[in-house]
């Protein structure tokens, strides 16, 4: 068994002494790496790899790259007026008079309306059919006749202004392949969109009636 030297005196040596401050200093290094490792990954975390936060981007909404046109030059109705002249990258190309509601399902003017991001045959269009009747009852009468009559819905919900309900949607498949169609009251006005399945809905989204 090793003994400890001693001076001269029963005292450790110096070399006993440095040798103690050698442990005592590397065990309180120790210690310190310890808390530093435990601060840094167990709390708060701050040495952890977070993940990057994911920033939101929003695309911009489409305009249209052509004009609107087709108004009548006179007699505009105050419904006629109302209705958009453009919606998303479409803008209004054509709006004629249809008397078949008025005939059909007693509404008090009727029009049908033409929208297109361009001329030509390679153009997208969304033709909407819009109509006023003289109150809710009557609309929603209206309304409910059209939705019988296209077809199995693929979507459906309400139609809220503000909070509030003022009506119903209905979406259908459209008469051509491809197509949608989609059938909505709010009010006393009853619209019915028909145009691309992937393009109608969205259409209608951001239809202001």
């Amino acid at each position: 068994m090793s003994q400890a030297r001693t001076g001269g005196n029963g005292r450790p040596s110096p070399e006993v002494f440095r040798r103690r401050r050698i442990v005592v200093a590397a065990a309180a290094g120790a210690l310190v790496l310890l808390v530093v490792l435990l601060t840094a990954f167990v709390w708060p975390g701050f040495a952890r790899e977070e993940p990057e936060p994911q920033a939101t981007v929003t695309a911009p909404v489409p305009t249209p790259t052509i004009s609107p046109s087709g108004r009548p030059e006179e007699g505009q109705t105050a419904f006629v007026k109302a209705q958009p002249d453009s919606v998303l990258a479409l803008a209004l190309r054509a709006v004629t008079e249809d008397k078949s509601w008025e005939d059909d399902a007693d509404a008090v003017e009727s029009w049908q309306l033409v929208y297109a991001d361009g001329d030509g045959e390679g153009a997208t269009t969304v033709e909407v059919h819009a109509g006023q009747w003289e109150d809710d009852d009557a609309a929603t009468g209206a309304y409910e006749a059209l939705v019988k009559a296209a077809g199995e819905p693929t979507g459906e919900g309400e139609v809220a202004v503000k909070g509030e309900t003022t009506g119903a949607y209905v979406v259908t498949p459209g008469s051509t392949e491809g197509t949608a169609v989609v059938t909505w009251r709010n009010g006393t006005a009853v619209l019915q969109a028909t145009g691309p399945a992937d393009l109608v809905e969205d259409f209608y989204s951001a239809y202001p009636l």
